[in-house]
């Protein structure tokens, strides 16, 4: 991925980040103007994903995508919510990393 798609990656996984901040403020104290701010957010998010998935491929798009949010919102679950993981959620979560570094690391199928 160039370095131009990895600062559109971390845009996007900006906005999620805040969007899941949002949405967890607002499953702890309902209000329609967080609903509506956690749902422009993750508009936001998905319409530069789509233009990853175009210039990258979704298998990588995705997989990136998905690992630095699970990576990050578990962050925020834990330092600013006070969450906590089990060790099998943790363990899921090393994993999670693993395996996404073998999508992403590993040689395209199509390569020859």
């Amino acid at each position: 991925m160039s370095p131009w798609g990895m600062l559109q990656l971390g845009v996007a996984t900006v906005i999620f980040l805040a969007a899941a901040t949002v949405a967890k403020q607002w499953a702890l104290a309902p209000h329609v103007g967080r609903i509506v701010l956690a749902l422009a957010l993750y508009s936001a998010g998905n319409l530069i994903m789509l233009k990853l998935v175009r210039d990258f491929g979704m298998a990588t798009a995705f997989s990136l995508s998905a690992v630095i949010q699970l990576v990050a919102v578990n962050l925020i679950a834990i330092v600013y919510f006070g969450e906590r993981l089990g060790y099998v959620q943790g363990a899921g979560v090393v994993l999670a990393v693993v395996a996404v570094a073998m999508i992403t690391m590993g040689p395209a199928a199509n390569a020859q």
